[in-house]
């Protein structure tokens, strides 16, 4: 990991939603430079489900050998927004460095997302985030190492990143807006301003409410250093950049990434993030090797049939295709694997609507009895629907793609109940080591 050279001692750095997760993780790196953390977020008594208030993170802040200023701000208050600088060029005679971080989410599609929802998004990652940099802007026009980073993502126009979740999308771009205006705007002054985004999932309260686990996820150590390594440089040197953690951290001198991964055993399968067209991390080179000492183990004489994890002569594979589909030959495979300890765990019913090559509508039932699956809907209603393409539906039944990973990347749809969809993340996990 980066280490800290002390670039940013006695600097002042404004940091939204600070209490937890990525902004404490920045403020707890930067804290041990000696630096001095405003740590602006809601949180001033402890949630029931989300670990830590300001006041725990001032604490850990100052153990950490920074100081630290906590401060309760709603960022769509102007007053409150304001008070907190007030407050810090009071106690720290000004404010260096910007980190907007606070952002809310709701990854659902435009008949689902109640309006509520759609106003949160967007009055904190949009709004918030001008209106603490303009409040920011006269301080920083004064400090000699001024920086704005935004927590926000590349600006890709790729249509399936719209297409889930048109209001998120719309709401984390316009973060990335002010990027490209404010690093423009402020280039006279001598401001830098950045963006940053985490290739893979980062491990918070987030990907744990969307997937159930951050088992396939990066610490936020990855994105603290490498905030660290672009607010260390000097403001003149980089602005209007869309930064990725793992990029920044390479160039910074990191070769090896797997101590950021929170299990290391899936170092090489984690869960990428979304905005990023690169094809995501799978464990395809186990497939493969699972394929190769299989193939093998037989001389060469039979062929691995993927869909069943199971052997065929070439005769028998002939002879197979045209009267079994892949997806019909996995279906019966999972057949065999359903029990009542699967069913207790999961108690969702999944709706499978298959596009292209082998179209039609599947299902799996894991809420009553042993479990069931097969053709056509579910005997219940499902809780959750899925709709995608069967090569990507095949992909994801056999470990190659994981369910959030589609859905982020749209090549996956889902209506219905988000959190149980995702359940099928650690479902199929299960699936492939039995079938």
């Amino acid at each position: 990991m980066i280490a800290n050279t002390g670039k940013l001692a006695g600097r002042t750095i404004f940091i939204t939603g600070a209490s937890r997760g990525i902004g404490k993780a920045i403020a707890l790196k930067a804290a041990k430079d000696g630096a001095n953390i405003v740590v602006a977020a809601k949180t001033a008594e402890t949630h029931p489900k989300l670990p830590g208030t300001i006041y725990t993170a001032a604490a850990e802040i100052e153990a950490a050998g920074g100081k630290a200023l906590p401060c309760i701000v709603d960022i769509r208050d102007e007053a409150q927004v304001q008070s907190a600088i007030d407050q810090a060029v009071k106690k720290f005679g000004g404010i260096d460095i910007l980190v907007n971080n606070a952002s809310a989410i709701a990854l659902v599609g435009t008949a689902q997302l109640d309006m509520k929802k759609y106003d949160l998004m967007h009055d904190i990652n949009i709004r918030g985030t001008f209106l603490v940099s303009k409040l920011c802007l006269p301080h920083l026009k004064n400090s000699n190492h001024a920086h704005i980073l935004n927590l926000s993502p590349p600006l890709n126009l790729s249509k399936h990143w719209f297409t889930n979740h048109v209001a998120y999308t719309i709401a984390k771009y316009g973060m990335s807006m002010c990027v490209l205006g404010m690093a423009e705007e402020f280039r006279p002054l001598n401001i830098a301003v950045n963006a940053l985004w985490p290739r893979t999932a980062i491990d918070t309260a987030a990907i744990r409410m969307l997937t159930g686990t951050g088992e396939h996820s990066r610490k936020p150590d990855i994105l603290a250093d490498a905030a660290y390594a672009i607010l260390s440089k000097d403001p003149k040197a980089a602005s209007g950049n869309f930064f990725i953690d793992e990029d920044v951290v390479k160039e910074a001198g990191v070769t090896d990434l797997v101590p950021y991964a929170c299990n290391p055993a899936n170092a090489d399968s984690l869960m990428m993030d979304g905005f990023i067209d690169d094809e995501p991390c799978d464990s395809s080179k186990e497939l493969l090797n699972i394929y190769n000492s299989r193939r093998a183990a037989t001389k060469g004489n039979r062929l691995f049939h993927t869909s069943t994890a199971s052997f065929a002569s070439d005769d028998e594979k002939k002879a197979d295709s045209g009267s079994q589909s892949q997806i019909r030959l996995l279906f019966e495979d999972i057949t065999k694997t359903l029990n009542t300890e699967i069913v207790g765990k999961t108690q969702a019913i999944f709706q499978f609507n298959v596009k292209g090559k082998e179209e039609g509508v599947w299902y799996l039932d894991l809420k009553n009895g042993e479990g069931s699956c097969g053709q056509g809907e579910p005997p219940s209603p499902a809780d959750a629907t899925l709709t995608m393409d069967s090569k990507n539906f095949f992909d994801m039944f056999t470990g190659k793609l994981k369910p959030a990973n589609a859905f982020m990347m749209g090549k996956l749809k889902i209506t219905g109940d988000l959190q149980k969809a995702m359940k099928l993340e650690k479902l199929m996990k299960s699936l492939k080591s039995k079938l």
